[in-house]
């Protein structure tokens, strides 16, 4: 470090009331520090390694790369993930200007040479002249007299600290484990096979009667899904993962391999139902999908927590009828994550309820993927840093992807009591989904569209929608962000 920057770093931190602290260096963490560094306020970045490692991590570098080197998508015309790359340019993210700078070809996807990504953004975390990087172990909540802070420390938050906020939150607030049922893009359901209705006509809260999509099985089409599932290629856990198992949340394959009766006495279970195309005829068993989020544009699939490849589930789920064309928002998996109930516990800024000044970002927020990651992170810390200097908190649009996700987070979801497991809040990717409904307007002399042309005409006006939102947010030019694009 160059006299300089040491000197701007030492006199930004004798105010100690003006200091932002953020607790972990990976994707979230280090994107908060950028954002909140790059407004004029001083961070202190809190990172255990190398005096605690993990077992995943293999370097103490800053942004490490545990899983993947791909960013996925980066086409910000029809894929969600694409247009939350593009306003994280039009954000300055540094996250994502380091993948562009160290990309590996991937075809349309952003994939990054993991070393040289890491490598560029810890030096560049490390010379800007308002952040310094601390080497430490944080095992508890922040103290009363750090004024800010944001806690960003994964799905693999050390036991201490999560000890400590399973304390503060309460006891079913935090999870240790997934067991993801898959989520279903509500216009890819044929409702000319489906239909609506709650087992007995049962009216719950704020329900109906007919708040379930319900999709009937012959004793053929159950007995061949049975068989695909059993067949079907599965993810195995890693040594220090264990078998998250636990009782009411089994995955749907083992139910399955358990007895070939057991999911129709189970979440397939016919019983108080009714087809309402073919009413005399009754379904040997009926798979259940229930309202997602409050737009009513994502359903989860019922008691189908799965451990199945990805490549199988859309095979063997696409057996289902009704789901023969579905269009997934997020696939099932079972795997070892920590991760908060953000919908009860924070506030739109990302803001613990219970505690003002402590803020949570990334994957422990409930999101998944490393975009997903840091883009809450640069909200956290855009956040944060507002609230230091005395600036309103202005939330982006929800028809941007960091206001979708963000909203999913922090509001967006329906939480149901009967979910199996500790709750029905689970992580998830950014996707259209996510985004409020855009009216498609046919061309003139189109009579219909066909095919696929009417999902693409609508990833497209939702996309474009997106980044002309998030340039207005934002306060920068249209045109500019357009030209960021080519």
């Amino acid at each position: 470090m160059d006299a300089a920057v040491r000197n701007a770093k030492s006199a930004a931190m004798n105010n100690s009331q003006k200091i932002l602290h953020i607790v972990g260096g990976g994707m979230a963490g280090t994107e908060a520090a950028w954002q909140a560094a790059n407004a004029g306020v001083p961070v202190i970045l809190h990172e255990m390694r190398p005096v605690r490692g993990t077992e995943a991590h293999k370097t103490d570098g800053l942004a490490e790369l545990v899983c993947s080197n791909s960013f996925r998508s980066d086409d910000s015309q029809t894929n969600a993930v694409g247009v939350l790359h593009q306003e994280m340019r039009i954000a300055d993210s540094i996250i994502i200007a380091c993948a562009d700078k160290h990309q590996v070809p991937a075809g349309s996807a952003l994939a990054v040479d993991r070393d040289g990504f890491s490598d560029a953004v810890t030096a560049a975390i490390e010379a800007h002249p308002l952040i310094t990087v601390s080497r430490e172990e944080v095992t508890g909540l922040p103290p009363a007299d750090w004024p800010q802070t944001i806690i960003a420390t994964g799905p693999l938050t050390a036991p201490a600290l999560a000890e400590s906020i399973k304390q503060q939150t309460g006891s079913d607030a935090l999870a240790f484990f997934d067991a993801i049922a898959p989520i279903v893009h509500f216009d890819s359901i044929d409702m000319d096979i489906c239909w609506f209705q709650s087992r007995y006509d049962k009216v719950g809260p704020g329900g109906t009667g007919k708040d379930y999509i319900n999709c009937p099985m012959d004793e053929d089409q159950y007995g061949a899904f049975i068989d695909a599932l059993i067949a079907g290629e599965k993810t195995q856990f890693k040594d220090w993962e264990g078998t998250p198992y636990f009782d009411g949340c089994l995955p749907i394959e083992v139910m399955a391999e358990r007895g070939r009766e057991t999911l129709r006495h189970g979440p397939m279970k016919p019983m108080g139902l009714t087809n309402s195309h073919n009413p005399d005829v009754k379904a040997y068993a009926v798979v259940q999908l229930r309202q997602d989020n409050a737009l009513g544009t994502l359903f989860n699939m019922v008691g189908f927590q799965t451990k199945l490849k990805y490549g199988a589930q859309k095979d063997i789920f696409q057996l289902i009828p009704g789901l023969q064309n579905a269009e997934f928002a997020r696939l099932g998996g079972l795997h070892r994550n920590t991760y908060i109930n953000s919908p009860d516990l924070l506030d739109g800024s990302l803001q613990l309820k219970s505690r003002p000044g402590l803020r949570f970002a990334g994957q422990i927020t409930g999101c998944e993927g490393y975009v997903e990651s840091a883009a809450m992170g640069l909200l956290a810390g855009r956040f944060a840093a507002a609230e230091l200097l005395g600036n309103p908190i202005s939330p982006p649009p929800q028809t941007t992807a960091f206001g979708a996700l963000l909203g999913h987070i922090t509001g967006g979801h329906l939480s149901w009591n009967d979910e199996p497991g500790k709750r029905s809040f689970q992580p998830m990717n950014v996707n259209f989904g996510l985004f409020p409904p855009v009216e498609i307007i046919r061309p003139e002399g189109l009579k219909r569209f066909r095919g696929k042309d009417k999902t693409l005409v609508k990833k497209r006006t939702i996309a474009a929608r997106a980044l002309t939102d998030c340039s207005a947010w934002l306060g920068v030019e249209e045109q500019s962000a357009a030209a960021q694009q080519e």
